[in-house]
């Protein structure tokens, strides 16, 4: 049997330029089988960003970090799946070989252009993600989606890039009225995820019901 990967933050080498990074907290030893978060960066970021976003959050809760990259400066949001879904569909299967993970509690979190992909990708993917997260979202894809998992929402309320009420209320009340179970948290600020926004959102991914596996 492989022995775990250790604590800390681990490269995948799944691709010589914008890797997909992973870390692992020593809180995730408390687990037989691990939670684990994938964690997307905004527009014009990387993967290091996936992980910083997320990762005081994983060192106190013990759930593994999974970052990728996007292929370009941003997801390919517009459009048909491509490059970026199957880099994630690849690391996700690497990352699951790292430590065991808890298949019952596998969720996708992002931030801006991230939280767009997130949200886009979870809810046409709710047969894995048992939680759907978007920080300061931009919109959601429109196409077929699986399931019904539940999501949370955060946003500032003086928001330059996305405006609240155009963006983040609007993808609230949408979401509700197709039958999604929505927390949606807004705070007074701009374009950001505070600290204790974050614990909040993560408390309630740990909390969310497990998928049925």
């Amino acid at each position: 049997m492989k022995s775990p990967a250790p604590a800390g933050l681990h490269s995948l080498n799944v691709r010589e330029q914008r890797d997909t990074q992973v870390y692992i907290p020593e809180a995730a030893s408390k687990f037989a089988k691990a939670p684990l978060v994938l964690s997307l960066h905004g527009a014009t970021q990387g993967a290091d960003r996936g992980i910083s976003l997320l990762r005081a959050q994983a060192d106190e809760f013990g759930f593994v970090l999974v970052a990728p990259a996007s292929v370009d400066t941003t997801w390919e949001i517009e459009g048909a799946w491509g490059a970026d879904r199957d880099n994630i569909d690849n690391s996700l299967a690497i990352s699951f070989g790292l430590r065991d993970i808890d298949p019952a509690r596998i969720a996708i979190a992002g931030f801006s252009d991230g939280a767009s992909y997130s949200l886009s990708l979870g809810l046409c993917n709710g047969d894995l993600f048992n939680a759907v997260l978007g920080f300061s979202a931009g919109y959601i894809a429109n196409g077929p989606r699986t399931g019904k998992p539940p999501v949370f929402l955060s946003h500032g309320t003086d928001d330059p890039i996305f405006p609240i009420n155009v963006t983040g209320r609007l993808l609230e009340r949408t979401l509700k009225d197709n039958g999604y179970a929505v927390t949606f948290r807004q705070f007074e600020g701009r374009h950001t995820l505070p600290p204790d926004v974050a614990a909040t959102a993560m408390r309630w991914m740990l909390a969310a019901p497990p998928m049925s596996v």
